[in-house]
């Protein structure tokens, strides 16, 4: 016998009945998308190794530690795994001139991967909702970013201030940044003998993201270094307050955390996190932020831009940590058809049914296997069924199918013609399916 094949670690399948949950909440993201003007695009999983070197920045973990880098066979090109997507969006935009019509909103939905240590809500490969606003200069964009994260909240059952909370703070612009920088460095080089190897050669390099240091042995001296607040200058520091104002006046609380950085360095001005207590040490569901600068480090006129990223698995360990449920699909009706022979009758009733959009099952077997009256219609119970459709001789000879409701008055029992089966199709359906709640 050949060895049994296994999936790589930390790259999972998911199967029914889990899947159902991905697609009520794919078909959720696909609606809010809708409704704000997002308009939906895919690039693809691999891309040009420099993409994500310059524009994620060098000396960032993701570049440093956790990207799938590989040389094409076929001609030596530096390829890699797509870690995140919004390096790859822009690269579409310049490439294509997308906005050369003028600004966009867009919006995709696929896996990404990061070469790191699995462990619940942290997978090699996830999937991720990305959302991005291109050519949009203003703070009126990222406070719609923002409100629409709780508009999705919402949606799904989760309470903002409770399952999840918002953290925002402003990176400012590049000046300000730089003069922030040579603070930090001041700072930490005062501190060097607390400092671990991590935060020694980013010093010089990129000592913002020491501030990301999670070692219990640096936060005292963390939490003592300058803030970036105190170096923006007044643009800045106004379109911070806009953003606030519109928060403020959508009633949504929020928490101005000065030492939120993100993980990607094409970030300034607004950033944001959406952060869970509920899933232990992974506590970020959705973060994001302005991007102003990465049009013009990957080649393209220099133009504004806002997005943010939620990780799916995340999410739905969080609605699963909340209580939340989600309805699994189960069929209309299921066909119970005992005897074989009635089979060409039956099935095109059952495909005038689905072209009207009944979701019907149908029993299926033959000989033996094919089961009594009594077994199918125990299979139509078990299927989750409202309906069992019965095709009995005595129905079949007066040109009629049996309609058993297996729910909603169970036992209750009703004949319709097979003639004109899209008549009373409707009757069938269910008047809402889905979100169950807690």
């Amino acid at each position: 016998m050949a060895e049994k094949l296994t999936a790589v670690k930390g790259m999972n399948d998911i199967l029914p009945p889990e899947s159902a949950r991905w697609e009520w909440f794919e078909d959720k993201v696909r609606s809010l998308m809708r409704r704000h003007g997002y308009a939906n695009v895919r690039t693809p999983i691999v891309e040009p190794t420099a993409l994500f070197v310059r524009g994620l920045g060098e000396v960032t973990d993701i570049v440093e530690k956790e990207m799938y880098s590989f040389t094409d066979s076929m001609n030596g090109d530096p390829l890699t795994l797509r870690p995140e997507a919004t390096a790859g969006i822009v690269r579409a935009m310049v490439e294509h001139n997308a906005l050369y019509n003028g600004p966009l909103r867009v919006w995709t939905m696929g896996a990404v991967f990061r070469h790191e240590r699995p462990q619940k809500g942290r997978y090699r490969q996830f999937h991720q909702i990305d959302v991005e606003a291109l050519g949009h200069p203003g703070p009126d964009v990222d406070a719609e970013q923002i409100l629409m994260c709780r508009t999705l909240w919402r949606e799904l059952g989760l309470v903002e201030g409770q399952d999840v909370r918002l953290e925002i703070n402003s990176l400012g612009q590049a000046d300000e940044r730089q003069q922030h920088r040579k603070a930090l460095i001041a700072h930490f080089e005062a501190h060097a003998p607390v400092l671990d190897d991590d935060a020694r050669r980013r010093l010089h390099s990129n000592p913002l993201r020491i501030l990301d240091s999670k070692n219990p042995a640096m936060q005292a001296v963390v939490e003592s270094a300058p803030q970036l607040m105190s170096f923006l200058g007044e643009a800045s520091l106004a379109h911070l307050a806009t953003v606030r104002a519109i928060l403020d006046a959508a009633g949504l609380e929020y928490r101005v955390n000065p030492r939120l950085v993100r993980g990607m360095d094409y970030y300034n001005l607004t950033v944001f996190e959406w952060v869970t207590d509920k899933l232990g040490a992974q506590g970020t569901v959705c973060g994001g932020g302005r991007y102003d600068g990465l049009f013009g480090q990957l080649g393209g006129k220099p133009t504004p831009a806002v997005g943010w990223g939620l990780g799916v698995e995340r999410l739905l360990l969080l609605l699963e940590a909340t209580g939340s449920a989600i309805a699994p699909p189960v069929p209309d009706a299921y066909a119970v058809i005992p005897d074989a022979a009635a089979l060409p009758v039956a099935m095109r009733m059952l495909q005038a049914l689905r072209d009207a959009g009944v979701s019907v099952q149908m029993h299926a077997g033959t000989g033996e296997g094919r089961g009594n009256m009594k077994s199918q219609i125990k299979k139509a119970d078990a299927s989750g069924a409202r309906h069992a459709l019965i095709f009995g001789a005595q129905e079949l000879a007066q040109g009629q199918v049996a309609v058993k409701s297996l729910r909603d008055g169970a036992g209750a029992q009703v004949l319709r013609p097979l003639a004109d089966a899209s008549a009373w199709a409707a009757t069938l359906k269910p008047a809402d399916a889905g979100f169950v709640g807690r």
